[in-house]
């Protein structure tokens, strides 16, 4: 190999002399070797040849004496198929051709050429056309070789710069799908901690209530470490999708969320719901009502809350509603980044679905998301 992807064959150091060696070979066997005039002129073509990559058109215009007045064809026609290579303008490579037919069809001395419409007269113009035309549409078909290699490396590289452009953003929606996950697990699994954590600290007078609070806690922290490690290896195989985040909570989990919340909740729900929806959507309406309970417990602690799910033949309706703060409650102290919501209408969105978000009249605040409710 004399460079990279390129055989020896094709080397500067063998393409260049080569087609000297046949045209100074041509002028040996074509011309009468006691003829100055004929071998001078035809070793000048061949000797040409070695420029014909830098100045084409002049090493073109140097072999056609040798053309004109000696036997060779080889060196005006590689002349001109450089010239065809080089250009890609018409009238230069047309120009060229040209003038390689009219040397070949017009014989020397042309005082002693009589032109005649006849046998003899066609065959040369057809042979004097094939001279000048056959290495222009060598060099042509050789241009556009080049070009469609040029043009399908550019989309060879296009595709894979595609390719991964693709797998980057699937990675990075699979990474933003759980974190959004994480966030809503890790924020309500705390807020029960912390509320149980409080009702250890007033009831530690009460060893039984003390056992039972701490009993709590720790099954809380060991479900919220257990969901953790799940996503954490998911998000380390960097491809793993909803399947590995198992068992997933639907519709029919939202009775015992309600009930767990700690708060003075009530739930209801339309008949026939459950595992009725797709597992996206139902899956999505269990966490609109698990960050909006979280949300209650961190900004309006002792306040009254209902949750409400319905389909009345259309969308999945999700609504979750709070009165204002119980003044003499005690607020949990929770970091609140905000990205709970974000993260919920990121969800609505995702499924063709809306969340909105607003303080009501008496103080309280209500979530209410709306989901396409297609049969399972």
């Amino acid at each position: 190999m004399s460079g990279p992807g390129r055989p020896w064959y094709l080397s500067p150091w063998v393409t260049l002399p080569f087609p000297v060696l046949l045209a100074c070979l041509d002028a040996v066997l074509a011309n009468d070797l006691g003829s100055a005039t004929q071998m001078a002129t035809s070793l000048l073509a061949a000797g040409a040849l070695l420029l014909r990559k830098r100045w084409p058109i002049p090493v073109l215009l140097a072999t056609l004496p040798g053309m004109q007045l000696s036997y060779i064809w080889l060196a005006p026609m590689i002349a001109v198929y450089s010239v065809a290579v080089r250009y890609r303008s018409r009238w230069v490579v047309g120009g060229g051709a040209l003038l390689v037919a009219l040397t070949q069809f017009v014989p020397w001395p042309m005082a002693d050429y009589t032109l005649a419409w006849d046998r003899t007269t066609a065959l040369a113009a057809m042979y004097a056309l094939l001279t000048g035309g056959a290495p222009v549409a060598l060099g042509l078909l050789v241009n556009t070789r080049r070009e469609l290699a040029v043009r399908l490396d550019e989309l060879t590289r296009g595709q894979e710069r595609e390719r991964r452009l693709l797998a980057e953003s699937v990675l990075s929606t699979e990474r933003a799908r759980l974190a959004r996950e994480m966030h809503d697990v890790v924020s309500h699994q705390v807020s029960l901690i912390s509320i149980q954590a409080g009702a250890l600290q007033v009831r530690a007078d009460d060893p039984e209530a003390s056992r039972e609070a701490g009993r709590t806690i720790r099954q809380l922290s060991v479900k919220t470490l257990e969901e953790l490690r799940q996503m954490v290896g998911v998000l380390r195989a960097a491809g793993g999708d909803a399947g590995q985040l198992t068992p997933q909570p639907t519709l029919a989990d939202l009775p015992r969320l309600v009930a767990g919340s700690g708060l003075s909740a009530t739930f209801a729900c339309g008949d026939g719901l459950n595992g009725t929806l797709p597992e996206p959507v139902e899956r999505a309406a269990y966490r609109t009502v698990q960050e909006a309970l979280t949300n209650v417990r961190k900004h309006a602690p002792g306040s009254t809350v209902s949750v409400e799910v319905a389909a009345s033949d259309g969308p999945l309706q999700v609504t979750v509603t709070n009165g204002p703060a119980d003044p003499d409650a005690q607020p949990l102290l929770l970091p609140s980044g905000g990205h709970g919501l974000i993260g919920l209408r990121e969800r609505a969105q995702q499924l063709g679905g809306t969340l909105s978000a607003a303080p009501t009249p008496d103080g309280g605040f209500t979530v209410h998301a709306t989901f396409p409710a297609p049969a399972r």
